[in-house]
């Protein structure tokens, strides 16, 4: 008989969700730095990822394999790109040295009482196109986007993702009523990149304005549509609130369950809430995990996430994590738990550079 130790050790490194942190009582890095990756810098660079996901493309979305850390492309030599364009190193930005716990209050779009900020990011590893969960978060910036590091930035190739966009509240056959919203960068805490330490595993994006494709003289053409707080308003976030805490998570999940089944299509968002408790995986350097309990989410629900005090009429709450590990704790036929990394003060400092970073004015 397999020791249950061995199961749950098992369940993590199959790792189909890839959520963030969430809150805990012990700090997983007291001497944090933000890592920061240049996605698309330009407004030619943001053009040139925009061009890529034309309509037709954008089609085939459902299609797309959910990111996982098992599926992603086997390292190269290939340098860092932008936009898929020229290399872009990247770069360890001291954040200010400031360790008190970050509030951030959730705020609803312009001229709406309800939010929609619930999405898909979609991007490329290699030759091959990928997708994972996310959510927009309140930032004086009104641009940035919260979602697992896995999501954003592989850890074995050490590159940033090509070709990231954010798409809310995405609807089928690849609409996108809300906009599409290109990467400019990504903010994550350096042992993410560095060595793929899933404390880390989560990154906060900023975003360019968004853009619709219209036609226009018989051809396609990118419309402004703004700020993407403005449109679809912002998740709150909260720090350092501990565990046994009652969590709603949210994500697209797709993949398959242990037995083989297959009860989510990644067409749809889906929900679970649970209680909150410490988890740690060694293989992964996972020590300050939090894990949701009951939860049968499996891949395509990473980087979705966790909120404190959800309320759905306005459909906001408090981010205290993200969806990152899988669990099948019983070892039986489906998951029943995810887990994320501890949300604290270094997750704040993340937080912060990703939420003061300016994007070009417009995108047209």
């Amino acid at each position: 008989m397999i020791p249950r130790a061995w199961h749950l050790v098992a369940a993590a490194l199959s790792a189909l969700l890839m959520l963030p942190a969430l809150t805990g009582t012990a700090s997983a890095a007291p001497n944090s730095r933000v890592y920061s990756a240049t996605l698309a810098k330009s407004a030619a660079d943001m053009k040139k990822v925009a061009e890529y996901w034309k309509p037709d493309r954008l089609k085939n979305a459902d299609q797309y394999s959910p990111a996982t850390p098992a599926s992603q492309s086997k390292p190269t030599a290939s340098s860092s790109s932008s936009a898929g364009g020229a290399a872009v190193p990247s770069k360890v930005v001291k954040p200010k040295s400031t360790r008190s716990l970050l509030n951030v209050a959730p705020a609803l779009p312009l001229n709406s009482t309800s939010a929609k900020t619930m999405g898909k990011v979609f991007f490329r590893f290699g030759d091959k196109e990928y997708w994972c969960s996310a959510s927009a978060i309140a930032a004086k910036n009104r641009s940035v986007v919260a979602t697992a590091g896995h999501c954003a930035y592989d850890s074995r190739q050490g590159k940033p993702a090509d070709y990231w966009i954010f798409v809310p509240n995405p609807g089928p056959g690849g609409a996108t009523p809300d906009g599409i919203y290109v990467g400019a960068s990504i903010s994550m805490h350096e042992d993410w990149p560095g060595k793929g330490d899933y404390d880390f595993d989560y990154a906060f994006v900023t975003v360019h304005r968004g853009f619709k494709w219209v036609e226009k003289n018989g051809q396609l053409a990118m419309q402004d549509v703004g700020r993407l707080q403005d449109n679809v308003g912002g998740q709150g976030l909260t720090l350092g609130k501990g565990l046994a805490l009652t969590i709603t998570a949210f994500g697209y999940p797709a993949g398959p369950q242990p037995d083989g089944s297959h009860p989510f299509d990644g067409k749809t968002l889906k929900v679970c809430a649970g209680s909150t408790r410490r988890t740690v995986a060694p293989s992964l350097d996972l020590q300050y995990g939090v894990q949701l309990q009951p939860c049968d989410f499996s891949a395509g629900a990473s980087g979705g996430p966790w909120l404190l005090n959800y309320q759905p009429v306005q459909k906001l709450g408090l981010l205290t994590g993200i969806n990152s590990l899988t669990w099948n704790r019983d070892a039986k036929g489906a998951y029943d738990a995810v887990s994320s990394p501890t949300f604290n003060a270094t997750t704040g400092e993340v937080y912060r550079r990703a939420a003061g970073l300016a994007t070009p004015q417009n995108v047209t």
